[in-house]
């Protein structure tokens, strides 16, 4: 019945967010950040600190798409979704790269590790892909599954990020990743167009 439609909608948004958050956050500036933290202090703290920051972003972000959903209709949502999903793309086939800045960010005391690293992390995600793609699918799907699958997607690839690159060191070629999540931003762009001329 409606329970049963229900979970089905929130596992449908959950593993769409998962996918899409995880694919944006595959060469971001905040997963080599996380890199960067990785390589200087504990991973676990590293993790509880981005998952925290993620966690937060992201309920802003669902927050504010739901608020765009409500307000608009669902043709546009899918147009202007995909024509994000495009830009989102492009800007991950362009690659990020840290600045000096950034590298400086990354450097602090072990102690308030999880503290430091997660206030950096939020800062370094406000306005980044990966809020803007969460934002752009709370439009349309729901907020809960959203705002969990994104969250958790972007743990993952950050985690996944942490594990590959303290074992291979230089040896994964970022351009390859960036080649990879952009070529799966296009596809999710076409879907989107697709739905909304259906």
């Amino acid at each position: 019945g409606q329970d049963a439609t229900a979970q089905h909608l929130m596992l449908h948004a959950f593993f769409l967010s998962f996918g899409v958050i995880f694919v944006a956050e595959l060469g971001d500036k905040s997963q080599l950040m996380a890199l960067a933290f990785a390589t200087r202090y504990k991973t676990l703290p590293v993790l509880i600190a981005i998952t925290l920051a993620t966690g937060i972003v992201h309920l802003i972000s669902v927050g504010i798409g739901g608020a765009l959903g409500s307000a608009l209709p669902t043709d546009f949502i899918n147009i202007v979704g995909a024509l994000a999903f495009i830009g989102f793309g492009l800007w991950t086939l362009r690659g990020d790269e840290l600045t000096e800045e950034d590298r400086e960010s990354t450097k602090v005391s072990s102690k308030h590790v999880i503290m430091a690293v997660g206030t950096v992390f939020f800062l370094a995600e406000l306005g980044d892909k990966t809020m803007l793609a969460t934002v752009t699918l709370a439009t349309s799907e729901g907020l809960v599954g959203t705002w969990a699958g994104s969250t958790v997607g972007m743990v993952v690839a950050d985690a996944l990020a942490i594990v590959v690159g303290k074992a291979l060191g230089d040896r994964l070629q970022a351009r390859t990743v960036r080649i990879a999540s952009s070529i799966a931003f296009f596809v999710f762009a076409a879907l989107m167009l697709a739905d909304a001329l259906r």
